[in-house]
């Protein structure tokens, strides 16, 4: 997990230097670790997707996370931008999963 100096800005948890020196241990579009769940259908023929904020992880273990969170909740889904997208309503589902693995995540928007 990345941490937050008021000097600096944001820290690379390896080196220890800001993001924007980092030479390649986190993603530069790493999350802001404010975990947000959110649920989403515009734009997909007013089908429902799930999508996960925020998370403080780079590109390779964001893509593992989504493939677990597919595996457990049966469908399909995949990573954009720095950020999980699962189809379907699975809000419930993640926030438990994500709680177990330690995250503080929340519910966002209606």
């Amino acid at each position: 997990m990345a941490v937050y100096s008021t000097d600096q800005g944001r820290l690379c948890p390896v080196c220890e230097k800001p993001i924007d020196l980092c030479t390649g241990h986190v993603s530069s579009k790493i999350g802001d670790g404010s975990v947000r769940i959110s649920r989403q259908s515009k734009g997909r023929s007013g089908k429902p997707v799930t999508l996960i904020k925020g998370l403080p992880l780079n590109d390779t273990e964001l893509k593992k996370l989504a493939k677990k969170f597919k595996k457990r909740c049966g469908v399909g889904g995949s990573t954009v931008a720095g950020d999980i997208v699962i189809q379907g309503d699975q809000r419930q589902v993640l926030m438990t999963e994500l709680l177990k693995l330690g995250y503080e995540a929340k519910l966002h928007g209606g």
